[in-house]
């Protein structure tokens, strides 16, 4: 409480310096409980950066959970009528692939009209129609006296789930035809009828037999299909012109027919590996900074405050914790009995500041000769052993509602609330206090000012009474 400027007026006195003093010195108890709410303040902020950093890496050790990604490889076609891929567990080699013919889907034509609002059905209430596929499956649709027309046929289907696209086809200025497709490729997935029943006139504009389109109102204009091609001179046929199961771990996708033999090459690709791990090493290193700038200690000067440049979690037990548990993984974890160790694999701790080391030519060296090994030491049982499984259940158990990082932030947060509670409790009792001396100072002003005056009257008399007998 400063700037009481009148507080002394009238005795004199500097009783507002000293009010100023007085509460300068009360205010002195708060300091502690300050220090304290910020050294808890940069413990709640150091736990999130820690809580951050252990994320980041979490996510770079859950990509080598991915078994396949050690047996990993990468497609070559000698054409572009077709393109592979693979899903890691295909087998290098090659294989001569010849495409004769795509899949296609069936398209069935209507007739032509002038008019693509006017109504092709009759008055009826409702009509139904019906499409039944090469593949024996019907599906149905229910259609109002108004939605007989070209374009509400179209939309009617179009918003239906039958298997069919419907479009309407300009084919002159005046003329329209309604474009029956199916939206799979395949004989399978071919329209074998299509009839309205509660409604003639509209039977037999769209209806349509695959066994009598001579007699149908659609006719077919397109062709149902399926692809076929050999794979090592061996004959496929398919329904769609996407593969998955001619190679194995192999999808084809058929873009064109093949002017004979290409070659599709199946070749080991480590590169996705060795970035995974790659990055899951840097993201370690990036922990391991973390906490060592958390837990930093810097020698100050003599009456200086250390906490100033000292981590936030210096000597804290919760980090120290984790970085045991961390270390003790990487060291002790591995689910294979041809690596060991990671540093069989050219992933090494350097004593100095606990980072990993990662030796580029060894791990692909491991990678090359035995990637299963090398997967098995990373990912174990995938239950309880592997050194990226065991990290997995401890960086989940460390960010968990349960865990040491929340329960270190709950008790941080608490004592916060705490202090924040004891500084409320204090500075209130100060306020009190100081509000108590400004009114003794100010009832001590008014009394020296009223005695002063009477000093005054009293020495004015005398010296009038002393000039009155001289």
């Amino acid at each position: 409480m400063t700037g009481i400027s009148t507080l002394g007026i009238g005795s004199g006195m500097k009783l507002s310096d000293t009010l100023d003093k007085l509460t300068s010195a009360e205010k002195q108890s708060l300091a502690p409980i300050s220090k304290q709410q910020s050294a808890a303040t940069a413990k709640l902020s150091a736990y999130g950066s820690l809580k951050t950093a252990i994320q980041t890496f979490q996510t770079a050790n859950t990509k080598l959970k991915d078994a396949a990604l050690y047996t990993s490889t990468s497609t070559a076609s000698s054409s572009t009528a077709f393109s592979a891929d693979s899903d890691g567990n295909a087998l290098a080699g090659k294989y001569t692939i010849s495409v004769k013919n795509l899949a296609q889907s069936q398209t069935l034509t209507s007739e032509k009209g002038t008019d693509v609002k006017a109504a092709i059905g009759s008055d009826a209430a409702s009509r139904t129609m019906k499409f039944v596929t090469a593949d024996g499956k019907e599906k149905s649709i229910t259609l109002t006296k108004d939605q007989t027309s070209l374009s509400a046929l179209r939309d009617a289907i179009n918003k239906s789930d039958v298997g069919i696209s419907a479009s309407l086809i300009k084919v002159s200025s005046t003329e329209f035809r309604l474009s029956l497709t199916s939206t799979a490729t395949g004989t399978d997935h071919a329209v074998k009828s299509l009839s309205v029943s509660g409604d003639d006139d509209l039977n037999r504009f769209i209806g349509f037999d695959a066994a009598d389109q001579t007699n149908s109102g659609m006719k077919q204009s397109v062709e149902a299909q399926n692809a076929n091609l050999t794979v090592n001179n061996v004959a496929i046929e398919s329904s769609s012109n996407t593969i998955t199961e001619a190679v194995e771990g192999i999808t084809l996708k058929l873009n064109d027919e093949t002017s004979g033999n290409q070659t599709l090459t199946v070749s080991k690709d480590t590169s996705k590996a060795k970035s995974a791990i790659t990055e899951w090493v840097n993201a370690y290193n990036s922990l391991q900074d973390t906490m060592s700038n958390l837990t930093k200690y810097t020698p100050v000067d003599a009456g200086k405050d250390p906490d100033s440049k000292n981590g936030a979690l210096l000597g804290d037990g919760t980090l120290r914790n984790i970085q045991t548990q961390l270390k003790s993984i990487l060291a002790n974890s591995s689910g294979s009995t041809v690596y060991k160790t990671l540093s069989q694999a050219g992933i090494t701790t350097d004593p100095t500041n606990g980072k990993l080391k990662l030796d580029t030519d060894k791990l692909s060296s491991a990678l090359d000769v035995n990637p299963n090994g090398l997967r098995e030491m990373f990912t174990g049982d995938g239950k309880k052993s592997g050194v990226i499984t065991v990290m997995d259940t401890t960086l989940s158990a460390f960010l968990s509602s349960k865990g040491v990082l929340q329960g270190a932030t709950d008790g941080i947060s608490k004592k916060l609330n705490q202090l924040t509670d004891q500084y409320n409790t204090a500075s209130k009792r100060i306020d009190d206090k100081i509000a108590r001396y400004k009114t003794q100072f100010t009832n001590l002003d008014k009394m020296i000012s009223t005695l002063n005056n009477t000093s005054n009257y009293l020495t004015e008399q005398f010296d009038n009474s002393n000039s009155s007998k001289k």
